[in-house]
Parts: C-alpha cells; sequence; structure tokens
C-alpha cells in the first residue's frame, strides 16, 4: 500500500478531478458545486477525495455546514484558476476556427504597425473567408516547429535561411512633420539638421543596428562632430515616426515604412538628396508544412504585390528574389 501511494504521489495528478475542486474552493459549498455541474453531491465529494489522495494532503478543512480551504488548497487553487480559464479559451478557439480557413504569421512590432497593418483592411476585404492571426514580437520562432505560418523579417540577406523571399529593401533619410519645417528657418544643407531635436531609438548604438545612427548619417555626411540641439529617444520606429509625424522632431527614417506618410504629405524629406544606404531588407518566409495551402499562397501573393508596390513608392528598381540553398 506504501509503495501505491508513493508512485500515485510522484505521477502528474489527474487533471479531471480540477473542474470539481474549483467548484467546490468557489462556492465553498458541495453541494453548491454539484449543482452547478450536473452532479450528485457525492461525486463532486469523491473527486476532491481522489483529488487528495493524488496531492498527499488534505485541500479542504470539512465543517458541519460548510467547507474551507488548506493552505496547500488555496496554494493549488491560484494555479487551477489561472490555468482553466487559458485551456478553456484555448479549446474555444480551436472550436472556432474548426474548418475555417486562416493564416498565422509573426513579424516584428513596427513592421506591423507602420507597413502591415495598415495594408491589411484590402486583403480582408477580398478574402472574407480567411482569418488572419498577428504575432507581432520582436523574438524570432522557428517556423518549423512553432503554430504560424509564415514569418515576415528583418535583416541582412546572409541571415536569412533558404527559400526566404525579399520582398523590399530599404535607405534612410532624414524627415519630419511640414508644419515643424515652416516654423523653423529652412534646411538647406547637413550642418542644418543639428539645429533641430532629433529621434532615435533608444539601443541604436548596439552594434547589429549602428547603421540606424544619427551619427553614422552625420559620419557620411563629413560632419564627425555635430551634435544636435537635443535628443528624443524611443524603443521603437512606430514611436519615433509619430514623434516626428507630432513636430516633436527630426527622425532618420527608414523610407519603406514611410512611403505612405511621404506620398501624402504628412512627413516631409528634409534632404532628399542625403539619403543614406542600408544593408538591411525585408523578407517572407513561408513554414515548410503550409506553402501549398491555397490561403498562404493567397497571402503570399498579396504580400508581394504590396511589396511591389513599396519598391515602386521607395524608387528601388530590383524585384524581389530568393535565397538560395547552399547546401
Amino acid at each position: 500500500m506504501q509503495h501505491s501511494q508513493t508512485h500515485l504521489r510522484s505521477r502528474p495528478i489527474s487533471a479531471g478531478h480540477l473542474r470539481a475542486f474549483e467548484a467546490v474552493a468557489r462556492h465553498l459549498n458541495f453541494r453548491a458545486a454539484a449543482e452547478e455541474m450536473a452532479l450528485t453531491q457525492s461525486a463532486v465529494s469523491r473527486q476532491i477525495q481522489s483529488l487528495e489522495e493524488e496531492v498527499g494532503v488534505p485541500l479542504f478543512l470539512r465543517h458541519t455546514r460548510a467547507v474551507e480551504l488548506t493552505g496547500a488548497g488555496a496554494q493549488l487553487l491560484l494555479a487551477v484558476q489561472q490555468s482553466l480559464p487559458r485551456i478553456d479559451g484555448a479549446v474555444r478557439q480551436i472550436r472556432q476556427s474548426a474548418g475555417r480557413k486562416s493564416v498565422s504569421l509573426t513579424t516584428f512590432a513596427s513592421f506591423a504597425s507602420m507597413w502591415l497593418i495598415p495594408r491589411l483592411e484590402a486583403f480582408q476585404r477580398d478574402n472574407p473567408d480567411i482569418d488572419i492571426r498577428i504575432d507581432a514580437s520582436d523574438t524570432a520562432v522557428d517556423l518549423d516547429v512553432a503554430d504560424v505560418d509564415i514569418a515576415l523579417r528583418y535583416g541582412p540577406r546572409e541571415s536569412m535561411p533558404a527559400g526566404a523571399a525579399r520582398l523590399f529593401g530599404e535607405n534612410l533619410t532624414p524627415v519630419a512633420s511640414p508644419w515643424l519645417i515652416k516654423s523653423s528657418p529652412p534646411i538647406k544643407v547637413p550642418a542644418d539638421i543639428a539645429r533641430f531635436t532629433l529621434i532615435e531609438a533608444g539601443d541604436a548604438h548596439r552594434t547589429h543596428l549602428e547603421w540606424l545612427t544619427w551619427r553614422r548619417w552625420f559620419e557620411d555626411n563629413k560632419l564627425e562632430r555635430a551634435q544636435p540641439k537635443r535628443w528624443l529617444y524611443f524603443n521603437y520606429a512606430y514611436q519615433m515616426v509619430q514623434a516626428a509625424l507630432t513636430g516633436q522632431g527630426v527622425v532618420l527614417a527608414r523610407s519603406s515604412l514611410i512611403a505612405e506618410s511621404l506620398a501624402n504629405g504628412d512627413l516631409i524629406e528634409v534632404l532628399p538628396h542625403h539619403r543614406m544606404d542600408s544593408p538591411m531588407a525585408y523578407w517572407l518566409i513561408v513554414g515548410p508544412r503550409n506553402a501549398l495551402r491555397p490561403e498562404i499562397k493567397a497571402f503570399c501573393d498579396w504580400l508581394e504585390a504590396q511589396a511591389a508596390t513599396t519598391r515602386e513608392t521607395i524608387g528601388e528598381v530590383a524585384d524581389g528574389d530568393t535565397v538560395e540553398d547552399t547546401d
């Protein structure tokens, strides 16, 4: 008997009793919990007893007309209350999506906010039967194992896996809101930029983002010692552009992400002849298990058409290409 009890308590507990436990803990009453679960009171009591045997300690103190959680019971309840809603939500999502066509993709937050989401309504209008799920995170996921169909990534060609399709590249250009420019002395040469507040990423001076910095732009224009009126730092590119849109300073922006703002006049290139080339590009990567699904192909075709428009807007001549497998 002692061996069976030891074995019982060393394995994971049965999940089936947790709903009864949560209901009793919430009501602190076996009868009320039984009514809620459409079970007999004795059935609920047996489930709680079995759970206590598996855990190895009492979860409730039984009084004549009520029950009370023990310390162990309160500890378990906290975990159950966090877990059951997540399980229920996952099951609900699975049931809702059963039989539906869907596309899930991962990309970084600034690209989602500034390029993808503003265009997405057109795809949804033309494809009302396809659900879209976007995970906007700066953490790269492995498409071989993750529950994600497509990744939209940013980086140099050499960092991309085989099969990655180039959407478009970019250059960097100083931009500001029209009213900021109109309310200030004209910007005629690169040195004039130093009269303004300059907007930059707070972590831009990390090695892999060094090319994004104003310092590099100043060096490119032979102004190594230039210092601006003041600095304004943000975490994300869309925050930096938003600050520029509201007239808070000049930002060294990625042309491909602000193409629409330039086209509609919300932002102005203050020195259009002093763009700076970037070694980075935007890439489409399709998970190996998903490329043949019709909804994935439809979404990729749409992305490539949107990318062609962006290439035209920023003046990029070359079409997208694909990273070849060199193995």
